[in-house]
């Protein structure tokens, strides 16, 4: 464990990453939904409504690509926190802030070497 974090700041961020995680999982069940092949029945949906439909499709692929890079950088989070590496920089093995972890807590590096 980082030396720089407390005890109680790792188990605060432990806690709000795995309350993120809760909530992007519920969040990619929904884009699951929306994802789902659009029906091209004429007597069913008007064009209009398919182009629209098919244009939402491609709006939750967009979404389900961003929300499966944030899955993976929570995850490799708590893997930093049971690993003993949370909270050091993962490019320069410096201290990433309390602060910095408290607005983005899955950060794998420090302000400086992001890129």
């Amino acid at each position: 464990m980082s030396e720089h974090l407390s005890e109680e700041q790792v188990a605060d961020l432990r806690h709000e990453l795995e309350r993120q995680l809760a909530r992007l999982e519920k969040s990619m069940k929904v884009t699951d939904e929306a994802l789902r092949t659009v029906e091209l029945d004429q007597t069913a949906v008007g064009r209009l409504s398919r182009m629209d439909s098919l244009q939402n499709q491609s709006l939750s692929r967009g979404l389900r690509e961003r929300e499966v890079v944030r899955l993976s950088q929570i995850r490799d989070a708590l893997m930093r926190v049971e690993n003993g590496s949370y909270g050091t920089c993962t490019v320069c093995d410096g201290t990433i802030p309390f602060e910095r972890l408290f607005v983005f807590p899955e950060a794998p590096e420090c302000a400086d070497c992001v890129g």
